[in-house]
Order: C-alpha cells, then sequence, then structure tokens
C-alpha cells in the first residue's frame, strides 16, 4: 500500500484517498502549478480546495496542464459562508465547476456551519448530489452538536466531516461520534501547521524512528484512521510527506503521541462561526 492507493470506502459507497494534497494559501501562480506537479509525481491523487482560498481557478489550470485522466482524481472543494444558502449554494458551485475546469467534484463540503442559512445549505448539497454535480457530501468544522442538530432534518447525513485535528488538537470524542455514525473524518492542518515540530515528545520519538516529526504525525493519523491532507509548496517536503507506508508506530508510541494533546486550536471556535455567520476576528 502507498499513498495513491491507500482508500477510505464513504457511507455511501464511494472511496476516497485517505491522504491528499491541501492548497490552503497557495495563492502565487507558478509555485501552486509547481505544488500541483510534484504531488502528483509523488503520488497524491486527492486534491482540496475551497472557493474562500481563491486558488480553484490555478488548481484546475494546473490538472488540465498535467493532461491527469479525470477519473484518476479526487478533487474536493468547499463552500464558503458567504455563498450559503439554497440558490447562493447551487450558483458558487458551478462557477467553482467551471474554475475548476470539471463537470463534478468527488466530495463537496460546507466550509463552516453557520446558523442563518444551516439547513437550506444542506438541501442545496442533497439536490447537488443528485443532479451529480458532486459525488459525496459533507461539511467541514462541525462539532458534535451541528451533527446531531442536522440530523433532525437531512435526508442523508454527511460522509465526511473535514475538522482540525493534529497532537495538539486530538478531539478524540468527536472522532469516536464520527466513526460511530459512519462519518469519516478528515484533518485539516494534520501538522498543526508546524508550530508543534519542535515539541520534544515527539522529537524524541521521531528520532528513535529516524523519520521526521511531521511523518511521525502523519503515520499517527493513518493508524487513527484520519484522512489527512497536508500542504506544503516544497518538492522535498511533498515527497517526504508522502513516505509513511513503509513503517508503522507500536501501540505504546502511539499512546506516546496521545499525550501530548493541550486541546488548542489554531484556528477558529466552530459554535462562534456558526454564531456570527463569519470567520471572527481571531
Amino acid at each position: 500500500m502507498d499513498i495513491s492507493n491507500n482508500l477510505l470506502t464513504l457511507a455511501d459507497g464511494n472511496q476516497m484517498p485517505q491522504q491528499g494534497f491541501g492548497v490552503y494559501k497557495i495563492t502565487d501562480h507558478t509555485e501552486f502549478l509547481q505544488s500541483i506537479k510534484a504531488a502528483w509525481e509523488n503520488g497524491y491523487r486527492l486534491f482540496d480546495t475551497a472557493q474562500m482560498y481563491e486558488n480553484e481557478q490555478f488548481l484546475g489550470e494546473a490538472i488540465h496542464n498535467l493532461a491527469i485522466p479525470r477519473a484518476e482524481l479526487f478533487l474536493t472543494t468547499k463552500v464558503s459562508e458567504a455563498n450559503q444558502g439554497y440558490d447562493a449554494t447551487i450558483n458558487s458551485v458551478k462557477a467553482s465547476l467551471r474554475k475548476l475546469q470539471t463537470d463534478y467534484v468527488d466530495l463537496l463540503l460546507i466550509h463552516w456551519p453557520i446558523n442563518t442559512e444551516f439547513f437550506d445549505t444542506w438541501r442545496a448539497f442533497e439536490e447537488l448530489k443528485k443532479e451529480g454535480l458532486t459525488k459525496s457530501i459533507g461539511v467541514s468544522n462541525y462539532s458534535m452538536v451541528h451533527l446531531q442538530y442536522l440530523a433532525t432534518q437531512a435526508h442523508e447525513m454527511p460522509v465526511v466531516n473535514q475538522i482540525e485535528v493534529s497532537p495538539y488538537m486530538s478531539q478524540k470524542p468527536l472522532l469516536k461520534f464520527q466513526q460511530d455514525h459512519q462519518i469519516v473524518t478528515q484533518a485539516w492542518s494534520p501538522l498543526g501547521r508546524g508550530k508543534i515540530f519542535n515539541d520534544p515528545t515527539m522529537m524524541q520519538l521521531a528520532a528513535q524512528k529516524h523519520r521526521s516529526v511531521a511523518q511521525v504525525i502523519l503515520r499517527w493519523h493513518l493508524q487513527n484512521k484520519i484522512a489527512i491532507i497536508p500542504k506544503s509548496v516544497h518538492a522535498n517536503r511533498i515527497a517526504e510527506n508522502a513516505a509513511i507506508y513503509d513503517f508503522s508506530l507500536t501501540e505504546h508510541e502511539m499512546k506516546i503521541m496521545d499525550s501530548v494533546n493541550k486541546n488548542h486550536r489554531v484556528s477558529k471556535e466552530p459554535e462562534l462561526v456558526y454564531e456570527f455567520g463569519e470567520q471572527y476576528p481571531y
């Protein structure tokens, strides 16, 4: 098994690579194209973008330039807060597809929950799936209570919830809830935006494994059955992040990784985004 054939089966029957490539904050055109090329050459098949990132058009261009067969790709995009609501969601997704130069995405996510358009946006997602504009539908940054609330009106539940997960923000209760309800957890910022690389516990474990701290963290995610979308613009790190299939962590080492949790977020609190209807200053 390697990065290109390590697949998870979603609750709707579709398959998704467990490891993909995130493009958050990659906005330089040349840098973007080079990063996608390096990721593809190193076996990445899932590419994750969002309306908020303002680079969907770059991803569409990169895929077109590389002449990658659409069937070999797994594309994800996310609907921003500003584009939520039934009609606005449908219109914005069609605009995203034009930028991505594709007829459909493999996974469509609501980027953040907001109270004003909570159910109408999901209703639009269910319609977009029926129309074939996305194969699977999910959410991002939903807490347990948001998922429980959504279940009161949804005809089908999200198959993925993309949330912040890292050794410093392990989210064990939410992970268990999602596993119990057949919702795959996909971690954004799986490396904690690099702020945890100097943690002494993880540095010691990485040294013992003769691996980088990043590789040990990503391996911890894989063994926790969490999907991951690490990002980098450096070809050597893109390759390094993909080279995590030839070693494993013991049960004891997994517990060591669990021990560093601080319940510390690097981004917003989902409930406050839900209340404000946008990503508040942080």
